[in-house]
């Protein structure tokens, strides 16, 4: 499938006047970044590398052609580029490919997706040197979630939820669809069978597991299984119940469980079975799953293999010919690319911190090819190797960035008032000159149990590059409570909602007014979740340092957010540190809506009317609130989206949006509000009339 980006250009021009937030000329759009060409971002979503490093498998993600394509997720295409670069695809169009491994010997390239007619998500393989993709393991009547093959590519384990009673379907459309909430949830089950190429369907015995099966790996010996149990399906349960263990395949049976505490991720056998690898936190209310820790398999005994590390480790993948382990870690905006050795505390770093942002580890049989994707302040994510000291670019996903101007990025560091650290990544405008004012985005990032890397910053909510091509300057602030200094600082926002890491917003803005960058009437914030929470609060309780504001997916009151979320056991260890009920003013005061009557900003109000995370309630208070006291305030919702936008329709809307009310009150100072509809009609009549020509 090819995007048509060309004539999808020529067909905006015509209604580039009419939204303040485009750049006004075709020849600009071929230099710049605009909210129509950044809706065509592609990017790498996964990328393994052969037995023999020769050649690395790869699916990328391409967004659907805007006023052209059918509503729907970005689409996921399969390729094979070798180590000179040389790229292949293999399947792409509207498909969806994800989850690839490769065969033992390298003949085959195996992966999830639905095919054609298919109704529910089946394993295909597909040969490495070319031909048609055919089905390798078909579940009858449900979807193969997730699978692992085991080294000798003799059996697979397989997660899958148990095929629905088809009177269910039959009931609904009579009127039976009462929901009964979370307790109708379904587990997801643990398969082992024999591989063998077909694509008649099976109904093999899901093993006796209590719980929900969330992962699952072979030992090198083919004897062992890891697995991963939760609970319930619950999310909460997945974040901060889950539990490992080694299971017997032959007695399906438990021998040994990983007693670890709080939030927990990813776990990997060493290549001779001795060790396991985890990923977790270092207690049950560390925010995030940065620690790295090492297990004994034959004694269960686990220990944190990084203590004291100041940073935060993002994957990991064993060598196969030693016991050493591959590792790529945040530390500060940084990544870094390290590897470790049982017995040792000490690291030896492989590719150090401003390289690239990097993350999924594959690794080659001689362990003298890593691969991994990464993205630099001039890319989303590549498939970048690692050979020895060398570090080589595979991949080009957008070409036409080649050409386009970008402005100039970098980190900063400075003491917050009362001395913490904190910093951030800050974009200079375009035209940047020295001893100018340029009117500043604050882009705030969720969590708070994340940060932001000097990498590739700019998405659809995320201004960068492009509000920089219309002349802002953009920063995204790693707030107190942020990832990538440890894990002590990850918590110094805990029992302090909206207090000092807000604050130290203010103090970030601060010092670009205090440099000369920034004119200090001109600022604006926004940001997803715990960044909509900041935009909130800017818009409110912080009004007189925030000029304009924009919340999205955001909290607005943390008493009735914590009876809507999804997390509320989370929220509980790892963000409040209490309940609602052991302070109900403290929670009541430290939420926006408290602070509205004082607000004087501006605030559009964005959200997914699907999402389970923060209520799309929790937007409609916000806007309530606001509009019966008389402030400016809009509200949009997403019908269908979740947790943030996924779909590139509602990606652009919301550019869209984002920038004009930006422009409109940092730019021209106009008091009423921007109109509440974007010429979407008008474009698409031009689409039509370029698609015709």
């Amino acid at each position: 499938m090819k995007l048509k980006i060309n004539s999808l250009k020529q067909a905006l021009a015509i209604s580039f006047g009419l939204l303040t937030c485009s750049v006004a000329t075709a020849e600009q759009t071929s230099k710049v970044i605009t909210a129509e060409n950044l809706v065509t971002l592609q990017s790498v979503s996964q990328a393994q590398v052969s037995p023999s490093g020769e050649y690395i498998a790869y699916t990328r993600s391409v967004p659907r052609e805007i006023y052209v394509e059918k509503d729907g997720k970005n689409w996921g295409e399969l390729y094979l580029v070798n180590d000179k670069g040389v790229e292949r695809p293999f399947i792409t169009g509207k498909v969806n490919i994800r989850n690839i491994q490769w065969s033992a010997d390298g003949s085959l390239i195996y992966f999830l997706a639905k095919m054609n007619d298919d109704k529910f998500t089946n394993l295909y393989q597909i040969p490495a040197n070319g031909g048609q993709a055919q089905k390798a393991v078909v579940l009858k009547d449900t979807s193969i979630n997730n699978y692992a093959l085991s080294s000798d590519n003799k059996q697979i384990a397989i997660l899958a939820k148990k095929a629905k009673d088809k009177s269910v379907k039959k009931l609904q459309g009579l009127g039976f669809k009462a929901e009964v909430f979370e307790e109708q949830l379904t587990n997801q089950l643990l398969y082992v069978t024999n591989l063998a190429q077909s694509d008649k369907a099976i109904t093999p015995t899901a093993w006796d597991i209590k719980g929900y099966v969330s992962d699952v790996h072979f030992s090198p010996t083919g004897k062992d299984l890891l697995v991963k149990t939760q609970p319930t399906a619950l999310i909460d349960d997945k974040y901060m119940k889950s539990r490992w263990h080694i299971v017997d395949i032959a007695k399906k049976s438990v021998k040994t469980s990983f007693a670890t505490e709080g939030k927990l991720g990813a776990a990997e056998f060493s290549y001779d079975g001795k060790y396991v690898a985890l990923h977790g936190a270092q207690d049950k209310h560390d925010p995030a799953t940065g620690r790295l820790f090492i297990a004994n398999v034959s004694t269960g005994k686990v220990a944190n293999w990084l203590p004291d590390f100041n940073g935060h480790v993002s994957d990991f993948e064993w060598s196969n010919k030693r016991n050493e382990l591959y590792f790529i870690a945040n530390i500060g905006t940084q990544s870094v690319v390290a590897k470790i050795k049982p017995g040792s505390n000490k690291y030896k770093t492989v590719v150090a911190g401003g390289k690239f942002i990097a993350g999924n580890l594959s690794i080659s049989d001689s362990d003298k090819t890593v691969v991994v994707k990464a993205n630099t302040a001039q890319h989303p994510n590549e498939v970048f190797m690692l050979r020895g000291k060398i570090q080589t670019r595979l991949t080009d996903s957008n070409t036409w960035l080649n050409d386009v101007a970008l402005a100039k990025q970098e980190s900063l560091t400075i003491k917050a008032r009362d001395g913490v650290e904190i910093g951030g990544v800050l974009v200079y405008p375009l035209d940047y000159k020295k001893g100018q004012r340029y009117p500043l985005i604050m882009s705030v990032h969720g969590g708070p149990e994340s940060h932001d890397k000097d990498g590739w910053i700019t998405a659809y909510s995320r201004p960068g590059q492009l509000a920089a091509a219309q002349g802002y300057a953009v920063f995204y602030p790693n707030y107190r409570g942020s990832t990538g200094k440890g894990v002590d600082y990850s918590k110094l926002g805990q029992n302090d909602y909206a207090g000092k890491e807000f604050d130290d917003l203010v103090d970030l803005k601060n010092h670009l007014v205090n440099i000369g960058l920034v004119n200090e009437k001109k600022v604006g914030i926004t940001g997803g979740s715990y960044g909509g929470y900041a935009s909130a609060w800017g818009a409110t309780k912080l009004t007189k340092h925030f000029a304009a504001s924009v919340m999205f997916v955001g909290i607005s009151n943390q008493l009735s957010k914590f009876g809507t979320t999804d997390i509320s056991n989370e929220m509980n260890l790892v963000h409040a540190r209490s309940y609602p009920w052991d302070k109900w003013q403290w929670y009541l005061e430290r939420s926006p809506i408290y602070w509205v009557e004082q607000s004087e900003t501006p605030l559009l109000i964005m959200h997914g009317k699907a999402d389970p995370r923060v209520h799309p309630a929790q937007s409609m208070e916000m806007y309530r609130y606001m509009k019966v006291r008389g402030k400016t305030v809009r509200l949009v919702y997403y019908p269908g989206e979740g947790h943030g936008n996924k779909r590139a329709a509602a990606k652009y809307d919301y550019s869209l949006r984002l920038m004009r009310w930006m422009d409109n009150y940092l730019k021209h100072d106009n008091k009423p509000m921007p109109a509440h509809d974007l010429p979407h009609a008008a474009n698409l009549t031009a689409q039509k009339s370029a698609d015709k020509k």
